[in-house]
């Protein structure tokens, strides 16, 4: 007996599904063990988000499309294999963000997407936000990471627990052996003690501002949970 065809890929209806922020069309065309990879400032390539398998990368696909903005696939190529497009986001205030996205395929359905993306640096006009919680950050125990982005820029909230490392509790999220995201913080409460990948060690304290560079390990000092805001993590160069 010959094998069954595959049903190919539809381009089309993928793109549509883009362009009207349809989530449940997405999300349906990846194959349940697939993989997403997603490079912003946020994330750089040293330690992107990866999502793994439809369920989570349906959740974070459905908080993109809940967003209060418009998709347009600019350009569009494709074979049996692969799909290659570039998306342009337009929010309500004039920000855009551009991605560029590579899709692999197997059987009609995707199992790798990679996804760069960029933002407008600066707001043409005042806006609020709120912080919300990081998809990728949800399951990490003790520790509560929020975003918000405002006038082109994002801000982290960290409320962190005592007993809370990152080596032990943040690393296997990022997948470097030192956290490598530069760190210019407001620290609200707590005490943070941050040791560099030379040796050299500081503590950080309520109404401190903290700079920490790329290369370093931390850990919550004390009983007391560390809660700080930082704009550079986010946001680097």
């Amino acid at each position: 007996m010959s094998a069954p065809a595959q049903t190919p890929f539809d381009v089309d209806r993928y793109r549509r599904a883009v362009e009207s922020a349809d989530a449940d069309a997405l999300v349906s065309q990846y194959s349940d063990d697939a993989e997403m990879e997603m490079i912003d400032r946020r994330t750089p390539p040293s330690a992107p988000t990866v999502l793994h398998g439809r369920e989570e990368i349906g959740e974070t696909v459905r908080e993109l499309c809940s967003r209060e903005m418009t998709h347009e696939v600019v350009q569009c190529v494709a074979d049996g294999e692969h799909v290659a497009y570039t998306e342009r986001c337009v929010y309500p205030d004039g920000n855009k963000v551009l991605s560029m996205s590579m899709l692999d395929l197997r059987d009609g359905r995707i199992v790798h997407q990679s996804t760069v993306q960029a933002w407008d640096e600066e707001a043409q006009t005042m806006e609020s936000a709120d912080f919300m919680p990081i998809p990728e950050r949800k399951e990490a125990s003790h520790e509560n990471l929020e975003a918000a982005t405002v006038g082109g820029q994002t801000v982290v909230r960290l409320e962190l627990e005592p007993g809370w490392r990152w080596s032990e509790h943040a690393k296997p999220f990022q997948g470097t052996d030192s956290c490598m995201m530069t760190h210019c913080a407001y620290m609200i409460s707590g005490t943070l003690c941050c040791r560099m990948d030379d040796g050299t060690e500081k503590e950080f304290r309520a109404g401190e501002l903290a700079f920490v560079p790329a290369g370093h390990d931390a850990w919550v000092v004390g009983d007391e949970n560390v809660v700080a805001i930082d704009w550079r993590a986010a946001n680097p160069g």
